[in-house]
């Protein structure tokens, strides 16, 4: 089905089989404010890298393992059946950078986060630029051999867990006043604080605290590419990035609609399995229904960026899969927590868990209501044909 190769589906089941070997582990999690014990999650992130699940989006020529987009796809769709972010040990670092990647860069950050040594995060979202990167003000000036960076980031991702941020700033000087450029920032550096960290609906053990840059000065080989092209990595992130928020979407799906189900088949009401509800299959049906059409569409998105489609098209494409695949997601929560009455209200349950932890794909990565911008747009400039 969906046309997969042996090497598809022998790929598709090893993240599976390491998907299943997490979900025990999904209480404790949720109980521990998102920690497991260090030794846990190192063993974890040993086994993804050992099982060749770890970098799957990287080259093979930086010690990635070279996957296709479909690949990465039914990877990361395997690392969405997991709730409390215990999948992401499968993590996908920033594929954009060995082509503009110097030297330093590469030796330093690239190779070491590719075998799983280190991990990035990324501060780009401010207090009033969201979804419109555009409305950044953190600034950047040139100081010699140096840049120092002033601003305040919020929503950034994994900073507890991070050897390095990716800061996105503003010129201010020179020919491309005016313009982006995006910035490794190890850290800690001086000048680089967390203004407090907000508590999340999820409980995960990355945190996403409000983080100051004040005067931080980093040397200008940590210009990431040439000044003016901040806006060009943003842009190549977030295509990968909304494409792998909708296949972990489906596997979330999945998730729920396999243990509503089971629950529907056992839970008897009245003499009866509550799936003998005529109501209630409705609502399995329809999450059925909805699963397929999100997994045909970002399958065969997947495979319009391994063709290579142009990437303007492909850029309304996952906005279209990201949109569709975060709404119908948490339709299918919603309905998974009603089935499970109230089973489903208690944090042990996993359609509690993904109720609170789906919410957010709607948002972040772009809000839906930005995808539809997109969309639009695109659809304006290239016309039916060229999106579907």
């Amino acid at each position: 089905m969906y046309g997969l190769t042996e090497q598809d589906l022998e790929l598709q089941q090893r993240a599976r089989d390491f998907a299943n070997t997490l979900i025990p582990y999904e209480v404790e999690a949720e109980m521990a404010q998102g920690e497991l014990a260090h030794e846990v999650a190192t063993a974890h992130r040993r086994q993804a890298i050992d099982l060749g699940l770890y970098a799957t989006n990287m080259p093979t020529d930086v010690g990635g393992q070279g996957c296709t987009s479909l690949q990465q796809v039914l990877v990361q769709e395997q690392a969405g059946r997991v709730t409390n972010a215990l999948g992401w040990v499968m993590n996908t670092p920033p594929s954009w950078w060995p082509d503009v990647a110097n030297e330093e860069q590469r030796t330093r950050w690239l190779l070491p986060s590719v075998r799983g040594e280190m991990q990035e995060c990324y501060a780009i979202t401010e207090e009033q630029a969201g979804s419109d990167v555009a409305a950044l003000t953190t600034t950047a000036r040139r100081d010699g051999d140096s840049y120092v960076i002033d601003g305040v980031k919020w929503h950034v991702t994994s900073f507890n867990e991070a050897a390095y941020a990716f800061v996105q700033a503003v010129l201010t000087e020179g020919p491309h006043t005016g313009e982006h450029a995006l910035f490794v920032v190890e850290l800690p550096s001086p000048g680089v604080r967390v203004v407090r960290t907000p508590a999340y609906s999820h409980t995960i053990a990355h945190h996403h605290p409000i983080v100051a840059f004040e005067g931080v000065r980093v040397p200008a080989s940590h210009l990431v590419g040439a000044e003016g092209e901040g806006m060009t990595f943003s842009y190549e992130w977030f295509r990968f990035e909304r494409l792998m928020v909708a296949a972990r979407c489906l596997g979330a799906t999945e998730r729920l609609i396999e243990e509503a189900t089971a629950f529907a088949r056992d839970r008897i009401v009245k003499g009866e399995p509550l799936l003998a509800r005529q109501l209630v299959q409705a609502m399995l049906a329809d999450s059925a229904t909805e699963l397929f059409a999100a997994r045909s569409m970002v399958y065969e998105t997947a495979r319009s960026v391994d063709e290579g489609v142009n990437k303007l098209v492909l850029h309304g494409r996952c906005s279209m899969v990201k949109l569709y695949a975060s709404e119908m997601a948490c339709r299918v929560a919603d309905r998974a927590v009603q089935i499970f009455g109230g089973r489903g209200y208690m944090r042990e349950n996993v359609a509690e868990r993904f109720f609170r932890e789906l919410r957010v794909e709607r948002i972040w990565e772009g809000a839906s209501e930005v995808q539809q911008l997109i969309i639009a747009d695109q659809l304006a400039k290239r016309g039916l044909s060229a999106m579907v």
